[in-house]
């Protein structure tokens, strides 16, 4: 794989099967984060003959918000990982707009990483949304265990520079993209971030957009060189030892 997009929304995309095929030519690999279990139930048997993709499954905090998912998905869910090594979009979301679902979600974000708990699965994978919420997530992950025995990856990291220090001390994972290193601070987090726990993603597509492999394959590259710039590092190297780590978590 010369590039592996840690956290991509296929699913979301208008025409993600013909994203998903040009990728495998192109050599890049996808994890494909659902948001909603249906969503994945729908990926899952639309990417199953794609080598170069694995999918997640995942109910997104804004989803619980806006009230487009409930507790039978909260359930259902919970039911879908205790066989699904990979689990995500999860977590929890507190800036203004959802903030009055907070009980809601960490009731979830609970129960999903409980489920996780009590069904350990080699190669356990998490793809974590945390927004003004770092530090709960982290309660959540510690409190469950699964920070120890599983790989818990912040996507888009945005908390403090404390949470960003908890999280390494958890030895949590976080995948950088073009979003992230727009900020100072997202450019002072990855550049401190250990190496062994850094990882590359899109969070493609953005909304109303047209958005194809081409596209994907331009910010995968542009990112990994950018943070290859702020970390004094030799773009290829560093593109080439992401890309190894990423597939073997995906066991592409």
């Amino acid at each position: 794989m010369r590039y592996v997009d840690m956290h991509c929304h296929l699913g979301l995309m208008r025409d993600g099967l013909a994203c998903a095929r040009e990728a495998e030519v192109r050599g890049i690999g996808i994890l494909d984060a659902s948001v909603t279990p249906a969503g994945y139930r729908a990926s899952r048997e639309a990417y199953a003959a794609c080598p170069n993709v694995r999918v997640a499954a995942g109910l997104h905090p804004w989803w619980l918000s806006d009230g487009t998912c409930g507790d039978a998905d909260v359930d259902a869910l919970a039911e879908l990982v205790s066989d699904t090594p990979r689990v995500g979009e999860v977590g929890l979301d507190f800036s203004t707009k959802h903030l009055p679902s907070k009980d809601a979600q960490v009731r979830a974000f609970t129960r999903v990483a409980r489920a996780c708990a009590e069904h350990p699965l080699d190669g356990r994978l998490l793809t974590i949304h945390a927004v003004r919420s770092a530090d709960t997530v982290l309660d959540i992950l510690e409190e469950t265990g699964l920070v120890r025995e599983s790989v818990c990856i912040f996507h888009w990291f945005s908390g403090t520079s404390d949470e960003l220090a908890r999280a390494r001390r958890a030895g949590c994972w976080f995948s950088i993209n073009a979003h992230m290193l727009a900020t100072r601070k997202g450019r002072e987090y990855a550049r401190i971030v250990p190496e062994n726990r850094l990882l590359l993603e899109t969070d493609a597509p953005p909304s109303n957009t047209t958005f194809g492999c081409a596209e994907l394959e331009r910010e995968l590259a542009d990112t990994s060189e950018r943070l290859a710039a702020i970390r004094h590092a030799d773009a290829r190297e560093l593109a080439y030892r992401i890309a190894e780590r990423s597939a073997a978590l995906l066991d592409l």
